[in-house]
């Protein structure tokens, strides 16, 4: 991936062929059918807050491991010397190779922290429902949509674009199907950018 920096539209291009390549692979060794995941017993169960409101135990560990993970990437990021130099080098590249970072050693570092994200992710969502090959191919489209609205490189944009997306989402898909409500979604998100290009939180430059 290294050797496609600096060029997006290659670099997202190469990304999702080699996904296609993993998936395709996944299916020939494991096989196509999705598999049911048996969660611990102390996940089962639920919060009842009302009669037609009603909080899965496993829903709750979710949103709890979210919410852990987003504050333990605020205190990398935000707090920690390496974290530091990683916004360093996504706002600036040059610059941050100028004054002695490592920009391959950042990059390696940042590919590897979003891997294991994805692989917390991944395990997130075998407490919803069955999970196979192609798991993934059905949330990376909302994931390009939320880091594009949020604005690329800031974390509480990211976090507010989440959210926005999820609640219209459910909203839509209540009132319609979840194919209108996609259709919406998108429009909605390419509305926006074309009043702000730069997402809900744009980096501001000195």
């Amino acid at each position: 991936i290294r050797f496609l920096y600096g060029r997006p539209l290659d670099t997202l291009l190469a990304t999702w062929g080699v996904g296609l390549i993993l998936q395709q692979a996944a299916r020939s060794i494991f096989g196509a059918p999705n598999v049911q995941v048996a969660s611990p017993d102390w996940l089962s169960g639920g919060l009842r807050l009302a009669p037609t409101v009603f909080l899965p135990y496993k829903r709750l560990f979710i949103i709890a491991l979210v919410a852990l993970c987003i504050g333990g990437i605020y205190l990398y990021l935000y707090r920690s010397a390496s974290g530091r130099r990683m916004r360093a080098v996504m706002q600036n590249r040059d610059m941050a190779a100028c004054l002695g970072v490592g920009t391959r050693r950042v990059d390696a570092l940042t590919f590897a922290l979003g891997s294991g994200l994805a692989g917390i992710a991944g395990c997130a969502l075998t407490l919803i429902g069955p999970i196979g090959p192609s798991l993934g191919t059905y949330y990376i489209v909302d994931a390009f949509m939320v880091v594009v609205l949020g604005g690329v490189g800031r974390l509480p944009g990211t976090i507010f674009a989440a959210l926005l997306i999820g609640v219209f989402n459910t909203i839509f898909e209540f009132s319609s199907t979840a194919t209108v409500g996609k259709v919406l979604i998108f429009v909605l998100v390419i509305a926006f950018l074309q009043w702000k290009p730069a997402g809900l939180v744009a980096l501001r430059s000195r």
